[in-house]
């Protein structure tokens, strides 16, 4: 059974402790989770080691044990020196950066059908902003400097993990960002399609069926004009693929 923890934002913070004892609760290994910074390379090797060493003090705090894997780009998720270092993890955690070049770096290669075989093993699965928006249909891209008039451009190929659904951390922040910001997305998500919206320190915790709210935000599921939102502590059933996501290979084989 798969186990996820999706982030709004906030990862490596004294509010994701909760976060860091459910992964730890629910994923199957050696106890060791894997940082992979990976959507933070474009923004140059300065952000990307700050994010690294962000993640690796706040585990070493707590007690856990972490490392992170340099993986920056697809040819560094073709070497089987880097992605070998998922096997037996009880965790992966990808942070922030940008979704679209996430989704773009992994789609289709070793490193990602290393991460789908260990997730189908028990390895829980965690991202927070882009390690969480790059897991749906599609995955916005966050270098677009306008995307109120991206001509179309503002989403790219997710990793479909979670077919049929648009993923939005951030999303009580995005008009803050942008104006209309919040408007633009939920008309540019089609009415036959899914989308899940994650505040800004606020995590919803799961199986990708049941799903259960930590931190101070909400969790918000829109198709069309029905919306649901749900506060921290709230439990609610929403599959996100058609077997729950317990399948995950099965989940994700258009990605791999």
């Amino acid at each position: 059974m798969a186990s996820f923890a999706l982030l709004g934002s906030g990862e490596f913070e004294p509010w994701t402790e909760p976060v860091d004892r459910w992964l730890l609760e629910h994923g199957t290994g050696d106890g060791r989770i894997v940082v992979l910074p990976t959507a933070s390379a474009p923004e140059g090797d300065e952000v990307f080691e700050g994010w690294a060493s962000m993640g690796l003090r706040h585990y070493e705090a707590a007690g856990v044990a972490a490392e992170v894997v340099a993986l920056r780009t697809r040819a560094d998720a073709e070497r089987p020196e880097l992605f070998e270092r998922f096997r037996g993890a009880s965790a992966v955690f990808f942070s922030g950066g940008n979704p679209a070049y996430l989704a773009a770096t992994l789609a289709g290669t070793p490193a990602w059908a290393c991460i789908v075989d260990e997730m189908g093993r028990g390895m829980a699965y965690a991202g927070c902003s882009a390690g969480v928006a790059c897991l749906g249909e599609s995955a916005p891209d966050s270098a677009v400097r306008d995307p109120l008039h991206a001509d179309g451009s503002l989403l790219q190929p997710g990793l479909g993990v979670f077919p049929h659904t648009f993923l939005m951390p951030h999303w009580d922040a995005l008009d803050g960002y942008v104006p209309g910001l919040q408007a633009l997305i939920r008309r540019s998500v089609p009415a036959d399609r899914r989308l899940v919206t994650i505040d800004e320190h606020t995590a919803m915790l799961g199986d990708g069926s049941i799903w259960t709210v930590e931190g101070s935000g909400r969790v918000g599921v829109i198709r069309g004009d029905d919306a649901r939102a749900f506060a921290s502590g709230e439990a609610f059933e929403e599959p996100l693929t058609g077997s729950g996501a317990r399948d995950v290979g099965a989940a994700t084989e258009g990605a791999t």
